[in-house]
Parts: structure tokens; sequence; C-alpha cells
């Protein structure tokens, strides 16, 4: 289609259409007509809002002064925007649409954590490839996902979007996701292109707070928090969001070594690098800028492509470059990196590639036949830990009286979690219509709410200012000891309890760092007094992060995390509760077992005087006040049926450079019932020339197997798996002596020690 609309343009407006299998030519071609302002329009990426209209961003558009936009997925008006730009702007430039498609686009996966749980790369993969075919239909050409940013502090609010705390497992789901995004190619019909974030270390912020300072040893960046990036550029990502968060007094969007040195350097990285919503300006606040045309200079110094959200790179770059402070060259470099992924999402060849045409504008965006239900089903319950199972109180009868307690049973909003991109409400299948349809002509639901998510009216306030569009908590207006009457009265006609408890979605989301991870008292309130009742107790967390469930995990008779698990998360929860489904979900993150303990998480630092379990605490390592260690470990997660692990069986004792040797297990399932294990593999390094982790995750296998059933899984060990950063940021790997540990969860595991020569 670009080919007719080139031929349209003006005299010297028109870039040679033979050169489009040719991305450099054509590039070099078209920057040469590039006035500097057509060059500065380029840069930036607006949303429309208050300040944009639809109207006046077509105006912009048409003058070359925009080059993406973010937060529109309406044919229509991308339709009437892509217009602006190909038909009526000087040269014609297309632009690209982007939005935060992060776990689902209109069908809604698990959460980034819930995701992490199934372990499952082909699952999570396929998660990623519906979301860009729902996305792509909605006319979108770009994601802010994955979204990697490791996270051991789970006062972060953000800790839902992401995948956890362990390097190794996150890296392999940002390869996943990125090719589930992208397909075969970005420039296909049905693939977007992926833009990996937060650009650098923002899971560590300080104390938790979101858009806090991040100060951490380049050795520790390199070894534990970069990875996932690296992983995700590796696999080919299109796009790079930067962070908001400063890296050791540098905020990220100033940062000339994490943006020149470390991502287009050493990494190779040849993509579009986004800033994050209004972070330039925000280099004012952060202090590094005295005002928005210092703050222009350094974020397109730094090497920050696309301006989000922000005016000052239309209103300072001119000047800057009229006075020689940013030189062309550097403007150049940037404005060649956005035209060669607009290249890249194939937007040349046909500006309206996932626009199509008006006649093929679907009739209703928000019909059921553009779900894609059985896929985020299948999904959710391969994310579900179940953590307690005391008397194998799981899995419920279907014929039994069952009372349904709790504020997130029947809430459809709170099951979508975080960042549900287009997802409505409206098609989530609530934990109460699972339950209700798997029972439906068997057993009796008895449903009552028992309790508000909190009775904080502080907190509620915020939620709702937080979520502007829309009241993202309601509250029940009758008196706390009338709800939960209401549910004991209910629990004590039932066979069974089931309370669906934790967080309100917007309790885990950006800009909701917490102070506390307990369950709201308002919900404790009715768990002691359904506890008090004698029934069978199981809870169903819903929660965005590790809590604090120390009085849960020794009250209730069974315990299944399903974070929030999205669109047809009420089905699949019913169908782990009822036995339908053996859950299979281990935990990507430790579960610290009060705030004091935090960070908390498996492959910590070796220290001198470590706390050994069993053993006299004093000058050791260690909390006095409470059992240390997780509550639950990383890697956990129970089964309907149990497994045993036989001893390691090592191919040789001795691992040559360049070779490698085989760590075999046995694993059977001795229970009654098909189910499936995740086997892991952890090394330790014995001794180095730096302090390693106590052990680190190198491998994972997952596994159905029958009952009575055994297999042999191997893990082939070899140099690369051994390697660290070491005090002068070289990736070796030492001699020596190390374990290789292999398990069902990190702690629970059999060993054998090898030698590297």
């Amino acid at each position: 289609m670009l080919f007719a609309v080139l031929l349209a343009g003006p005299a010297g407006a028109q870039p040679n259409p033979a050169l489009l299998h040719d991305k450099q030519a054509f590039i070099a071609d078209l920057m040469k007509q590039m006035t500097l302002d057509e060059k500065i329009g380029q840069l930036r990426l607006i949303s429309i809002g208050p300040d944009m209209p639809r109207e006046k961003i077509a105006q912009e558009i048409a003058a070359g002064r925009i080059g993406g936009t973010f937060n529109s997925v309406v044919h229509v008006d991308n339709r009437m925007m892509q217009d602006a730009a190909v038909k009526k702007s000087r040269l014609k430039i297309p632009i690209f649409f982007a939005y935060d498609v992060v776990h689902g686009h209109r069908t809604i996966f698990p959460i980034g954590l819930g995701q992490a749980s199934s372990w499952d790369m082909g699952a999570i993969e396929r998660g990623a490839r519906v979301a860009a075919i729902e996305a792509s239909a909605d006319s979108l050409d770009m994601t802010f996902a994955p979204m990697v940013d490791i996270s051991r502090d789970p006062r972060w609010g953000r800790t839902s979007e992401g995948f956890g705390e362990d390097p190794y497992l996150v890296s392999r789901i940002a390869r996943a996701m990125v090719k589930g995004y992208q397909g075969a190619s970005p420039a296909k019909p049905d693939s977007i292109m992926a833009a990996v974030k937060h650009f650098a270390l923002y899971g560590a912020v300080e104390g938790g707070r979101d858009y806090n300072v991040v100060d951490m040893s380049p050795q520790r960046m390199y070894q534990d928090y970069l990875p996932p990036y690296h992983a995700a550029i590796e696999a080919g990502a299109g796009g790079v969001m930067v962070a908001l968060n400063s890296i050791n007094g540098v905020p990220a969007s100033a940062n000339t070594w994490l943006m020149q040195d470390l991502l287009r350097k050493d990494w190779g990285f040849r993509g579009v690098a986004v800033s994050d919503h209004g972070a330039i300006t925000e280099l004012v606040r952060h202090g590094v800028a005295r005002d928005g045309r210092e703050a222009a200079k350094l974020a397109i110094k730094a090497g920050i492509d696309m301006s989000m959200a922000d005016t000052l790179y239309l209103q300072e770059l001119p000047g800057l470059v009229k006075s020689g402070e940013v030189s062309v060259e550097e403007i150049d470099r940037s404005v060649r990196n956005i035209l060669g992924a607009k290249y890249d999402m194939g937007l040349f060849q046909d500006p309206y590639v996932r626009i199509g045409a008006a006649a093929d504008d679907p009739p209703d965006l928000y019909a059921e036949s553009r779900m894609h239900r059985a896929d985020a089903r299948e999904v959710a319950r391969k994310s579900l830990v179940l953590l307690e199972n005391r008397n194998q109180t799981l899995p419920l009868a279907k014929t039994a009286t069952i009372a349904l307690v709790g504020p997130l049973a029947d809430s459809p909003l709170d099951m979508m979690g975080s960042w549900s991109a287009a997802g409505k409400s409206q098609s989530s299948i609530t934990l109460r219509r699972g339950m209700e349809e798997a029972m439906r002509g068997k057993g009796r639901l008895l449903y009552a709410v028992g309790a508000n998510v909190t009775d904080d009216q502080q907190i509620v306030d915020y939620l709702n200012f937080l979520n502007w569009d829309h009241k993202e908590v309601i509250q029940d207006p009758r008196p706390p000891s009338d709800m939960i009457a209401e549910a004991v009265a209910a629990a004590r006609r039932a066979d069974v309890i089931v309370a669906a408890v934790g967080e309100s979605r917007g309790m885990s989301h950006e800009s909701s760092s917490r102070t506390r991870l307990d369950i709201p008292a308002s919900q404790r309130a009715l768990l002691q007094a359904l506890k008090a009742t004698g029934k069978p107790l199981v809870l169903v967390l819903m929660n965005g992060r590790p809590l604090d469930l120390q009085w849960e995990s020794a009250n209730a008779d069974a315990m299944l995390e399903t974070w929030y698990s999205g669109t047809e998360g009420g089905h699949a929860i019913a169908d782990v509760l009822f036995g339908d489904y053996n859950p299979s979900g281990k935990l990507p993150i430790s579960f610290p077992r009060s705030i004091g303990q935090i960070p908390t998480y498996y492959n910590h630092p070796r220290v001198g005087r470590p706390f050994v379990e069993g053993k006299p605490g004093n000058y050791t390592s260690q909390y006095f006040e409470e059992k240390n260690g997780p509550l639950y470990p990383f890697g956990y997660g129970l089964s309907y049926t149990d497994f045993t692990v036989s001893a390691v069986s090592l191919s040789s004792a001795r691992l040559e450079r360049g070779g490698r040797i085989a760590a075999r297990v046995t694993v059977t399932n001795t229970g009654r019932r098909q189910g499936e294990a995740v086997v892991q593999l952890y090394i330790r390094d014995e001794a180095a020339s730096v302090v390693r982790p106590v052990k680190e995750l190198r491998g994972f296998r997952k596994l159905a197997l029958e009952p009575g059933e055994s297999r042999t899984v191997q893990f082939d060990i070899g140099e690369d798996d051994l390697k660290f950063f070491n005090a002068r940021l070289e990736h070796v790997a030492e001699p020596g002596e190390f374990e290789a540990q292999i398990g069902l969860d990190s702690q629970s595991v059999q060993s054998a020690r090898f030698e590297l020569r």
C-alpha cells in the first residue's frame, strides 16, 4: 500500500519504493529528506487524552510532530491517525500504535507471578501469542512488555507484573514472551513488537517503594538483575522501555553507561528505546537537570529515542541543536532507531497492516468470538499453587454443601489483576460462577461476602483515586459484624468452607507499595470467625505479591494460591478445587514469614556465620524472635499425588573444560493419581574468588507421571552453567568443587559433588 502513498507525495519527498528490500538504504534515503523538525517529531510518543484529543493529535501527526501513539485500541481512531500520517504529512511516515499488553489483551491471562508459577514455557509463550493475535487484531503494533524486573521485596506493588526473584527462570520466561509476541517476525500481521521493561533494575527500588532509588554493586547487577533484560534482547525484542528509577545516583533516563555502553555497545541492541511516562521531565525532580532544557539534553545524549507523554523534546531540542549543545548526529541516531523499528514492524511495507480496511472492522469489539477462553483456562490452571492440604481436604466433592465466602469470591474486576489491557470485567468468570457451574445439579453452594477487602476508608479512597476511570473498591455498607454473622451462618450449614481472601487488584499495582504484607484486618476477622465454627477451612488466595501467611498457614486446612488468574480464573480454580485438574504450580518467589524477614530469596549470598536449622542460633546470621527461613520456599508447590526423587547419579565426578557431565535422578509418582512434577536443578559453588550464592537454579523439567510411574530425568551440566561475574566483571567458571542439587523445590533436594578442572 505504501508504494501508492509515496508516489503521490510532493516532489522531493518520495523515498524510493525500490529500496524497501534494503532496510538501511531505505532509512538513509528517507532521512536525507527529513527536516530537523520532522526528525524531532519522530521522537514523540503521545497518548490520546484531555491534553491531546483526537482532532488535535491528528493535526500534530499531519504536521509531522508525532512518531507514535499509545492507549488507543479502536480501529476507527487508529485509522484516522494513520491517515493523517501517510496521507497528509509531508513525508508520509507511518506512526505506530502501542499499548501495555502485559498478560493478555482482551482475554486476560494470569498475572506475571501466576504465569511464572506454571514453570511451563510453552504455556507462557502461548499466552503471549494469543495476546499478540488479539492486540494486532485491534490495530496495535507494539506492547510495553514483557516486564522482567527481578523482585525480591514484595512490598513493591509491581511485583505482581513480573516473574519473581530468580534470574534464570525470569530469563527463560523473557525469551518465551518475546517469541510469543513477535512470532516469526514482528512484521507479520498477527504479531506485535515487544518492548522489554523496565530497563533497568526497577524491581530493586529501595524499601520496595515505587519510583525509589537503586544503589547496587555492578557485580550484583550483572549476576542477578541484568540477565532477564539481556535474554529478551537476545530473543529479538525490538524495543526497550527505560525505567523511572535512578541507578547509583544517575536516573536511567539520563544514564549514558546504561543506554549506550551496556545496551548498545556491549549487548548490541539495535532497536528503539522509549522513556517511561513523563520520565524526561522527571529528571528535573530527580535533581540532575536544572530545567526542562537540560533534561531534554541529558535524555537525548544518553540515548532515549522516544519521549513518552512528554513535551520537552519538541520544545527544547530545536534550540539545543541550534546552540550546538546537541548534535544533529545525536538526533539522527534516535531517528534511525525509530524508523528501523517501524520498518521491522512492517509499517513501511503497509501502514495499515494491522488496522486493515474499514469494511473489515469488527462490528463488536467485545464479541465472545474474539476471546480465547480455552487458552486462558489452561494457563490459569497451570498457574495455581497448592500451599497446604492437610488431611486431603482437597479436592472437594461436587455433591457437598459448600459455603463460599469472602470479598474476592465474586469480584470480576479483581480476577483480572493490574494492567489488564483491553479486558472487560464483565467477561471474567468469578470463583462463585466457576463453582456454581461445576456443582450444578449435584451439590449446593451457599454464598456470603463476609467482609469488605478492607474497612480502612483511607485505603479505599486511595485505591479509587488511583484508578480514576472506575471504582476499584466498592464497599458493602453493612456493619462488619452483620457480614461476618451472615458468613458464619452459611458456614454452619455447610460441609466445608471456601474463603476467597487477599488483596484487591489495586493493592498490587503500580504506585501501590505496602508497609504490611498481612491480609487486611477485616478479612482476618472473618477468617477467625470461620475457623471457630470447626468446619474444614479452605483458603483461596488472590494477591499480587507474597503475603505474610503465618496465621493462615497454621489455621487453614487447605490453601490455594491463585494470584489474579484472569478471564477464566473462576473456572480454573474450580477445576483444581474439585480435582478435575491436579495442581502443578510452583512458587517463582519466596514467601517470607513476616515483613521483618525481607528480603527473603533462596539464592542469597553465603555468609561467614550462617544460621543452621537445629543448631544454636547465637552469633549466627538470624532473627531470634521467630523461625528463620521462608514460610514457603522458591520452587515449592504441592500436588494431589506424591512424588519421590532418587539420589543424584553423575556420569563423572570431573567436568572438563568444554565438556559436559550428566546429572540424573529417577522421579516416581507414589500416589494414586496422575500429576505433574517440576524437577529443579540447582548448582552450589563451594569456593570462588568472590562470595557466591548458597545455590542457583540452572535447569528444570516439568513432567507428567501416572500413578506408580517412574522416569529418569537428566540434566547436562557444562562450563557455562558454572559461570559467574567476578570482581572484574569477567564472566568466568573457576576451577574447584561444585554440588549438583536436584529436587522438587529449592530446599528439598538430593545432591552429588563434582569438580571442574
